[in-house]
């Protein structure tokens, strides 16, 4: 079975064929990447691919959207496209779909992908839970948290919650100073002030202003490249103090959840591979006061999954349409 499977940001939408086989793995062909800027609408990006496609496409179709999507009309924050389900079929042509939120897409992926598309981040060694429940979270513009219970029989169930916004709970006194510059901005500030992709410039302000030194305001994406290279001590930093920040929340989440394992997704999740294992984020997972000894049992994993927005899209479609 064929479906069209489609990933909608603010920047990008992303498009690829999915291909469900007999034993019910899934499979992508090369994704198709449209700016959501170069398109008046859905629909004219659709049109664009079907193009590329030469003219024929699948009638069934998954969609992973930014955003809640259980209005009659979707709207973007970040781009002008609406959407209205009502009208999927009629005007793109297909026979049925199914629309998820971005990261009930992830959480999907998460419980399809193989073992050997996680990478390990603390707690035991070992492949992940094969029963019970999982959380699921992310860094990126925002925080994505969702969490997925997985059955004795092989069956699941996604959630998606707005975990994202719970008070960030400071633990030292950096944590306490980012928390005091973010209060001049917001009267409640939340975890996805602190362990998002923006939030890097508020920690690198914030630890300039700790050593009285003078820095220029960046873009958020020139404070990660000069942190993540290590061609900046403070921006370096600063990324350090964002896992530790993230271990924290992974932590937290896990509590909140009941969770037996956390994975680690999004696109900046991705992006950390290499720096979540070296960083304090496994001590800080764990710092649960009573409960660490419980944490430290807890595997974390990363999903290293180079699409899992269009490939989780379509394993809910999937599971809609008697796949589980």
């Amino acid at each position: 079975m064929d479906l069209v499977t489609v990933d909608i940001g603010g920047t990008h939408a992303r498009f690829a064929i999915a291909t469900r086989a007999a034993d019910g793995s899934i499979t992508l062909d090369e994704p198709v990447t449209l700016h959501t800027a170069d398109h008046a609408s859905f629909q004219t990006a659709w049109e664009d691919y079907r193009a590329r496609k030469g003219g024929d496409l699948p009638r069934r179709l998954a969609m992973a959207i930014a955003g809640p999507v259980g209005d009659e009309v979707i709207r973007f924050t970040n781009n002008p496209w609406i959407i209205r389900p009502a009208l999927i079929c009629e005007k793109l042509d297909v026979d049925s779909y199914r629309l998820v939120n971005d990261f009930e897409a992830v959480a999907h992926a998460v419980a399809r992908a193989d073992q050997a598309l996680f990478l390990h981040l603390a707690g035991p060694e070992g492949p992940l839970p094969a029963e019970g429940r999982l959380t699921v979270m992310g860094p990126g513009t925002g925080l994505g948290v969702a969490h997925l219970y997985r059955e004795a029989d092989g069956s699941y169930r996604v959630s998606a919650t707005e975990g994202g916004h719970i008070d960030f709970a400071p633990l030292d006194s950096i944590e306490d100073a980012i928390l005091a510059r973010l209060r001049k901005r917001h009267t409640r500030v939340s975890v996805e002030r602190v362990v998002a992709g923006p939030a890097i410039s508020d920690i690198y302000h914030t630890l300039a202003a700790m050593e009285h030194k003078s820095v220029p305001e960046l873009p958020d994406v020139e404070i990660w490249t000069m942190g993540m290279s290590g061609e900046d001590s403070l921006a370096a930093a600063a990324v350090d103090r964002f896992c530790l920040s993230l271990g924290s929340v992974a932590g937290d989440m896990a509590l909140a959840q009941g969770a037996k394992a956390v994975v680690i997704a999004g696109g900046l999740g991705y992006r950390l591979r290499e720096h979540l294992p070296q960083s304090g984020f496994a001590s800080r997972f764990a710092a649960k006061g009573r409960f660490a000894a419980m944490m430290e049992r807890m595997p974390v994993k990363l999903i290293t999954h180079p699409q899992p927005g269009l490939f989780g899209a379509a394993a809910a479609y999937c599971q809609q349409y008697g796949d589980l």
